[in-house]
């Protein structure tokens, strides 16, 4: 059965902190554990009974394209030489083209008539890794009745390259900013949950979903956060894929 609640996996970066690893595939297609990174993503979502997926594509989008045409090629449904639809009886997969060079919020905003008839849905990117609890997420993000939910995940050395999330009260985000030049203790960890009217915060394929989008929700009290304190890690650059793939024929922490 399908579920009719959207995931939106982010896979359109250019991926260049990779080096070498991304000048034949994108990030998400880059192989973990021995299988591409977005696999795993999709296999946290799959766990909690979330079977509808949207990515994101954009550099080398054909790749993705490709990967999934061969895996799943008795299931196509649609295929053009940029968007590909696999819909099987348990899972449907759609690739859509958001853009070479689109930015984050512009790679969101193009995939709006997917989702529209949606109550919410489900972002994250494509290079991330946790093992938060996605049922969990979800019931918070209705309870709180915002029209976005961020996870906020606990680092213990800075990262001045991820946004922070500062708290007003409890839950309730006070403000978002992208790359604060301060050291802070939970940081922008991917894994949201988005009402339809997030798309009125975004302008363009030059919007950054990170910058402006989410500090104005942020900054209308309309940003609440779900913290996880277990694993997560983000595969950046080569050294944080030699630190994911330490766990190759040992149980997976995402898992």
């Amino acid at each position: 059965m399908i579920n009719k609640i959207k995931v939106v996996i982010l896979a359109g970066g250019y991926g260049t902190r990779l080096g070498s690893f991304t000048k034949l595939k994108p990030k998400p297609m880059v192989d973990v554990c021995n299988k591409p990174i977005i696999e795993h993503i999709m296999q946290l979502y799959l766990k909690y009974g979330y079977n509808n997926f949207i990515i994101c594509a954009g550099y080398k989008g054909e790749v993705i394209r490709s990967y999934f045409k061969k895996k799943y090629k008795k299931y196509i449904k649609t295929d053009n030489k940029k968007n590909l639809l696999i819909y099987k009886y348990d899972l449907v997969i759609r690739v859509v083209d958001t853009g070479k060079n689109s930015l984050t919020g512009g790679r969101i905003k193009r995939i709006k008539k997917y989702v529209d008839k949606d109550d919410f849905f489900h972002l994250t990117y494509g290079d991330g890794l946790s093992n938060v609890n996605i049922k969990k997420l979800t019931a918070f993000h209705k309870r709180s009745k915002k029209i976005a939910t961020v996870t906020a995940v606990k680092i213990q050395v800075p990262q001045e390259r991820f946004g922070v999330v500062y708290f007003k009260k409890k839950n309730i985000v006070k403000s978002f900013v992208e790359k604060p030049d301060i050291k802070e203790i939970f940081i922008n960890g991917g894994f949201f949950v988005l009402r339809r009217n997030i798309f009125n915060f975004i302008n363009n394929d030059l919007t950054r979903w990170e910058a402006k989008p989410m500090e104005k929700i942020a900054k209308k009290k309309q940003l609440s956060a779900f913290k996880h304190v277990g694993f997560w890690k983000c595969m950046d650059t080569p050294r944080d894929r030699e630190f994911l793939e330490k766990y190759k024929n040992k149980k997976l922490p995402w898992n």
